[in-house]
């Protein structure tokens, strides 16, 4: 089967690559209908993350099942599935208090590279939920966006106590920040802010939910967060980011009592003890548990009531993944979606 592969910073091929098969009885072979690149897969190709082998690319996707293990019992050959970038077995006592990403049994989806025709789903049961039916084909990228960014947004959302006459800040316009802003919205925030300097992911995030936009960062982001807020800061602010400049305006930008969300994959963060101390602010964040929204998110998508796919500003074959992580990496683009 064709696949991706990262060979080092800026060097991703796509090759042949071993057609996957059933190890475990609960694994499932899923065909790719649609994968994407992900924020996350720019560090590597970046030389931030380093890896001294070749390595298989891509965690987020959506497709049909084609092979079960004989102990699989949730899903069938020939459904319609969308699944997490973690593996997980949906019942060990982690799973089962809503953080399904760091299961006891957790598997990276990363380490089989969903960048590819055929992929293999380990923990199907616990990992894949099937959508109602066969999904027309404008639902595919929303559905493939509910795999990780959406998830992941959603997360920042809940873990930043988004709800009902609050207001949000959100740091960070890649995919997994735009899709935060439509998850405060949907949670029934009343003013939502966006930080972005991109006009076509400042239109996107008005068009998601955003009330207002702020330009600046760092200190004078802040401040500009402070301005709008009569002094106070956000109740709620989710970083969606990772970096240290990202993590510490955000804190800023966040009241005494209020929440921070962070769901940025933190590279090179160290917090500030006393500063932190002196914030009197909640810190909640990590790998998102995707599947705990699994359920929730596809029917939203299902029912057309959010098009999280509108993130999707790039859409290339697979053989051509190389474009699209050049495309994301000079910010020519806000996700690219891979058709295999």
């Amino acid at each position: 089967m064709r696949g991706a592969v990262l060979y080092g910073p800026g060097d991703v091929r796509v090759e042949e690559r071993d057609r996957p098969s059933l190890v475990e009885p609960t694994d499932a072979i899923i065909r790719v209908t649609a994968a994407c690149v992900c924020g996350s897969d720019l560090w590597p190709f970046r030389g931030i993350d380093t890896s001294d082998r070749p390595q298989p690319m891509g965690h987020e996707y959506v497709g049909v099942v084609e092979e079960i293990g004989d102990a699989v019992e949730t899903i069938t050959v020939g459904d319609f599935v969308v699944g997490s970038f973690f593996a997980s077995d949906n019942t060990c006592e982690i799973c089962r208090a809503g953080y399904q990403s760091r299961c006891v049994h957790n598997v990276p989806m990363g380490m089989f590279g969903s960048q590819a025709e055929l992929l293999r789903v380990p923990l199907a049961d616990g990992t894949l939920v099937a959508t109602p039916g066969m999904p027309d084909p404008d639902l595919v990228p929303s559905l493939l966006a509910a795999s990780d960014v959406l998830g992941t947004g959603w997360f920042g959302a809940v873990a930043a106590e988004v709800g009902p006459g609050k207001t949000v800040a959100v740091v960070g316009d890649g995919a997994v920040g735009l899709l935060a802003v439509l998850a405060a919205r949907q949670l029934g925030a009343v003013r939502i802010i966006a930080m972005s300097r991109h006009e076509p992911r400042q239109r996107l995030a008005r068009e998601f939910g955003a009330t207002d936009i702020v330009t600046e960062r760092g200190d004078a982001g802040v401040a500009r967060i402070k301005e709008l807020t009569g002094g106070l800061g956000a109740h709620s602010v989710i970083e969606a980011v990772g970096t240290q400049e990202s993590m510490m305006q955000a804190i800023r930008s966040t009241r005494p009592g209020g929440h921070v969300g962070y769901v940025g994959v933190a590279h090179g963060v160290e917090l500030p003890g006393q500063e932190v101390f002196f914030a009197a602010v909640h810190l909640h964040g990590g790998p998102a548990p995707v599947r705990r929204f699994l359920p929730a998110l596809i029917q939203l998508i299902w029912d057309r009531t959010i098009e999280p796919g509108k993130v999707f500003d790039l859409e290339l074959p697979l053989e051509e993944a190389a474009v699209g992580y050049k495309a994301m990496d000079e910010r020519r683009a806000i996700k690219a979606l891979l058709r295999p």
